[in-house]
């Protein structure tokens, strides 16, 4: 590490130098270079401008394909033209429901600004609580959707929901143009970008939750973070002029904000590229001045996060902020100890032991003296994942139950495999982490990175945009691994990566370096086999996958819900205006959405004050006293009760996590006789006993509705008890 980091100094004067050597480069230089290759200036000029101008024109045709492709293929799933609004409105599931029943409160209002001061004093969703919505569900997409939408005179144009969903796939679509560049970036042909964009596609089940819930906020959030990757990989680059330069930081700094104001998890996955940046520092592999500038655009994002997000103090707690602290701090060290010393040449030594004590120490300090309670359930979550505890905690094991939350599956890597994408990633990734091992030591061993990196030298593993994308994709995956939700992010980056590698001539001379080869011209090899690959690559994917989409796009799904339609008719015809219904926070979401009555409880999972509401509302599905769900209800002022079948009689694939299963547990409801466990208590099932109409259930609910699905009874407020 000691012979790694001497090179700082000479990194940071290569530094100042970039500009006037990339800018003022003499006329005549450029001109010689031109002859020896038997091209003229003009020639050469018009040759990157149409370059240029057929890679941005594919860059965008792509992404406003892909977001045609989206909209086309939500209408067929959900025939969503000729549905009213109800029924489109129940394709909203979830918190998905809840977000966009925000939206439609901001265009009720009858301003904007009275909009907003309802969400920020929010006392007509959940019963007796008053919440900062905008704070604690991260509203800002629905604030700025509901601004254009007034401000562009839509209302007279297009529907609400569909100046929405527009927005969302649209987005989507900067996503896929964003995936585009960057693979354009880092190999230099337009053709990675056409391959990143059909592997991204291809494996749309794989790389984005799209299909299942719109209004969601990675779905908001991710777009401008792949925004913000593209503009950090140009920013990383070797020998980039400064209006380049400038053009790749702005974006990076607005993005990044962006990215931060639009989802309440974003520091996590800023704090993983962090990391990145941080060990790309470390090996004295990029020009540190960059690395830093990128540590003050996390500062000053989080700075203003802060304080536009109500105070938020998640974000001050967070491990990004306590990490980018402690590299500046570590920054500030080494340029203020004098060089040659002792105590100089043992901060080099020690420079990542510094900053990882420092970051850790930092944060701890942080969480002592500033109050949070936004992620603690993540720590806990955490504990329990790794197994270092245990427990019978109802909310805990339930999120432990959820799919995403879980490994990923053998179909996830069996599907990557038969679309190709698998085999060529780990292929190119090999080749990379070999390469940059080879750059590392011989830095260790203090031989100077060079200035420019040629295709015939073979080391692709000396361009710091390569190495940050291999350790930033390495740590995604590695979490990836871990909870099969991380592949929303993991994955899309997974095509970038793949197709660069395909497509670049330096990977495969990269590897012909290692084969010496001598038969053939290695040069003249890794050019052919830049754009065979990949062709050939394209061809068998649209052979195989194009004629299932296009059967995708043709064939008419259904999605009807007849009950949950009969369900919302009957709350708006019949229910008062004053009630509060209690159910799962899934239904409870919807019935905000599509009826705007009040709610006991919520599908978030962010507020422990909410979880807590939806663990004790859920014991209508576990084996209590009909006394004790009424004193739970009441207690959250409930009027009516609503029992859903699927949830009663729910049959899981796996035993244990289903609703009922996870209640008996945390009640100590479950018995264990030699070696088999049931559930015992002297009390039935309370969504079965209700059913049955006989006292004491009668005494406290009156059945008022039921249908297939569902059962809706009021709570008495006059207990009359039978003889």
């Amino acid at each position: 590490m000691h012979g790694a980091l001497l090179g700082a100094a000479d990194l940071r004067q290569r530094r100042k130098q970039n500009c006037t050597e990339s800018d003022k480069m003499a006329p005549e230089e450029r001109n010689k270079e031109n002859s020896k290759l038997g091209r003229s200036p003009k020639c050469m000029l018009i040759q990157r401008f149409a370059k240029l101008f057929f890679g941005c024109l594919a860059a965008v045709t792509s992404g406003m394909m892909y977001a045609v492709y989206l909209s086309t293929y939500h209408e067929r799933k959900f025939w969503f033209s000729s549905r009213q609004e109800l029924e489109r409105e129940i394709t909203f599931q979830g918190d998905s429901a809840i977000y966009y029943s925000f939206y439609k409160e901001l265009l009720k209002a009858p301003s904007f600004e009275r909009g907003v001061y309802e969400l920020t004093h929010n006392n007509k969703t959940v019963s007796l609580k008053t919440i900062n919505a905008v704070q604690q569900m991260t509203l800002y997409p629905e604030l700025i959707a509901s601004v254009l939408y007034q401000a562009s005179g839509s209302e007279e144009v297009i529907e609400p929901v569909y100046f929405y969903i527009g927005i969302v796939f649209g987005l989507q679509g900067i996503y896929v143009t964003a995936l585009f560049v960057t693979s354009w970036v880092m190999s230099g042909t337009w053709l990675a970008g056409m391959l990143t964009v059909a592997w991204f596609i291809i494996n749309r089940t794989d790389t984005t939750r799209i299909d299942y819930s719109i209004p969601s906020r990675e779905n908001w959030a991710l777009p401008y973070f792949a925004c913000q990757v593209a503009a950090l990989t140009g920013y990383l680059k070797k020998n980039l002029n400064c209006s380049a330069e400038k053009f790749c930081y702005l974006l990076v700094s607005a993005s990044t904000y962006t990215f931060m104001m639009m989802w309440e998890y974003s520091h996590y996955l800023l704090f993983v590229q962090a990391v990145s940046l941080f060990l790309l520092d470390s090996f004295a592999l990029a020009q540190s001045e960059k690395v830093h500038e990128v540590y003050k655009i996390y500062m000053f994002s989080l700075f203003l996060g802060y304080l536009l997000q109500f105070e938020n103090s998640a974000l001050l707690v967070s491990p990004l902020l306590s990490l980018v602290a402690a590299l500046m701090l570590s920054k500030y060290l080494q340029m203020n100890v004098k060089k040659g010393t002792f105590m100089s040449r043992l901060l080099k030594i020690m420079y990542i032991y510094l900053v990882l004590t420092v970051t850790l120490t930092l944060n701890l300090l942080l969480k002592m003296f500033v109050p949070h309670k936004e992620n603690e359930h993540l720590l806990k979550f955490l504990e329990i994942k790794l197994g270092l505890n245990t427990t019978k905690n109802f909310t805990m094991n339930w999120l432990l139950c959820q799919e995403s939350l879980q490994a990923p599956s053998q179909d996830f890597f069996l599907r990557l495999t038969q679309s190709s994408l698998l085999p060529f990633y780990i292929l190119v990734l090999i080749i990379c982490i070999f390469s940059v091992t080879q750059v590392v030591f011989r830095r260790i061993c203090g031989e100077p990175l060079k200035e420019t990196v040629k295709l015939e030298d073979g080391r692709i593993g000396e361009r710091p945009e390569i190495v940050y994308h291999v350790i930033h994709t390495i740590l995604l995956g590695s979490l990836a691994m871990c909870l099969e939700g991380m592949k929303y992010l993991w994955t899309p980056y997974v095509c970038m990566l793949a197709a660069f590698g395909v497509c670049s001539p330096e990977l495969w001379m990269t590897l012909f370096k290692w084969l010496r080869l001598k038969a053939v011209h290695p040069i003249l090899l890794a050019l052919i086999l830049s754009m065979a690959v990949p062709t050939i690559i394209g061809f068998s994917l649209w052979k195989e996958f194009f004629p299932r989409i296009m059967t995708e796009l043709s064939e008419l799904q259904e999605f009807y819900d007849p009950d949950t339609v009969e369900l919302m008719t009957w709350i708006k015809r019949q229910a008062p205006v004053a009630a509060v219904f209690a159910g799962s926070p899934q239904l409870m979401g919807v019935i905000k959405l599509c009826t705007g009555w009040m709610v006991s409880s919520l599908p978030l999972y962010n507020d422990d004050d909410l979880l807590k509401r939806n663990e004790n509302i859920y014991q209508i599905y576990s084996k209590r006293s009909a006394e004790d769900i009424y004193k739970i209800l009441t207690s959250y002022k409930a009027n009516f009760l609503i029992i859903e079948d699927s949830i009663c009689n729910e049959v899981g694939p796996v035993r244990g996590c289903r609703v009922k299963d996870l209640l008996d547990i945390a009640n100590g409801h479950v018995v264990c006789e030699e070696g088999d466990s049931y559930a015992y208590s002297k009390y039935g099932r309370f969504c079965h006993e209700i059913k049955m109409n006989y006292s004491p259930y009668v005494n406290y609910f009156t059945r008022v509705y039921w249908n297939r699905s569902y059962f809706v009874y009021r709570i008495n407020t006059v207990i009359s008890f039978q003889s």
